[in-house]
């Protein structure tokens, strides 16, 4: 389809009802009818009755003050409803339940949306240990070695594209600054097949990691535990590699990837991942 003709079938209503959905973020859940109107650049009337069909069908709701809005569970549903919709969810949740189960540890499956890590499913284990991670949760992809990981198919001219800006927010002393150094981290851990940080992103965090790989040969998500504390035993870490790598692996069997026998990752030697 062309842009002309893209543009003669858009419906503008339905455009800005989506467009007032995607202004709400964990950082800003709550926004008022005419600061959507600003941001969308409409008149508050428009905006208005927009809201108003929302509300109806449960999108959005009203805050108990009656002044703004927040996201309702409509978007919820249609959320679960998504992800159950996905293969890669149904194909790895056996795996990661039994990863989880060998390992005690939280098993995660990720993937990339633009610049965000997401979390599509998590297997994790009754314990004391509270992380405040949860299915949906966006990570930035630059400072986290999952991030790391599923960007391994970008060049460098398409790493640049994606973050133009000179200098790179750092969220920890371990935060690639610019680009140039994102990609000689994203290119080292490509070259690895799997990342064992700790203390990368959050200092009582750590992460062993390995990529999904498509029936194309691409890193389509990323298997991952989540280690409490600041220090991996070292006894601990060529078991939880492996097991992570295996997982991964399976995973990648499942959608038809076929792993040329040459090209198979060297057995692991570890270190931090820094």
């Amino acid at each position: 389809m062309t842009q002309a003709d893209s543009d003669r079938y858009t419906v503008p209503g339905l455009e800005r009802g989506l467009r007032i959905l995607g202004e709400f973020s964990r950082e800003e859940p709550q926004l008022t009818a005419p600061e959507l109107a600003r941001r969308l650049g409409v008149p508050r009337s428009t905006v208005f009755r927009l809201l108003v069909t929302l509300e109806g069908m449960g999108f959005v709701e009203r805050t108990p003050d009656g002044r703004s809005y927040k996201l309702g569970l409509a978007v919820l549903r249609l959320g679960f409803e998504y992800l159950a919709s996905l293969n890669i969810v149904e194909l790895g949740r056996p795996l990661l339940d039994a990863l989880r189960d060998g390992t005690g540890l939280s098993a995660s499956l990720v993937v990339r949306d633009g610049r965000d890590v997401v979390y599509l499913h998590r297997s994790a284990p009754r314990s004391p240990f509270h992380t405040a991670v949860t299915v949906g949760t966006r990570l930035p992809a630059h400072a986290t070695v999952l991030g790391h990981l599923l960007l391994g198919d970008l060049s460098l001219a398409e790493l640049r594209a994606l973050y133009p800006e000179p200098q790179l927010q750092v969220f920890s002393a371990l935060t690639p600054p610019s680009v140039n150094a994102l990609f000689d981290t994203v290119q080292r851990t490509r070259q690895r097949g799997w990342v064992l940080a700790e203390a990368y992103f959050e200092p009582q965090i750590c992460t062993v990691a390995a990529p999904v790989h498509d029936d194309g040969g691409h890193v389509t998500a990323a298997v991952g535990l989540t280690i409490p504390g600041s220090v991996i035993p070292v006894e601990e870490r060529e078991s939880l590699v492996a097991q992570v790598r295996h997982a991964a692996r399976q995973l990648s069997q499942l959608l038809d990837f076929q792993e040329d026998p040459g090209q198979a990752a060297p057995h692991a030697v570890l270190g931090n991942g820094r």
